[in-house]
């Protein structure tokens, strides 16, 4: 699985971090670190980065298997 996260729509509300902290990473501004990266999600973590995909209220996280 992979997750990437649409730059345009990302508002720096850092739920995912909070949800997922061992999937999303947030940058200086609060910005998910990843935005315009497609980023492998590590074995067992999938749970994890669809319940942070599912906390954000822009829904700006898109999941790849």
């Amino acid at each position: 699985m992979k997750h990437l996260v649409d730059e345009a729509l990302c508002a720096g509300h850092g739920l995912c971090a909070a949800v997922a902290p061992a999937v999303y990473d947030l940058d200086d501004d609060g910005l998910n670190a990843a935005i315009g990266t497609m980023v492998a999600v590590a074995p067992g973590q999938e749970g994890a980065a669809r319940e942070g995909a599912a906390a954000c209220p822009e829904q700006a996280i898109r999941l790849t298997d």
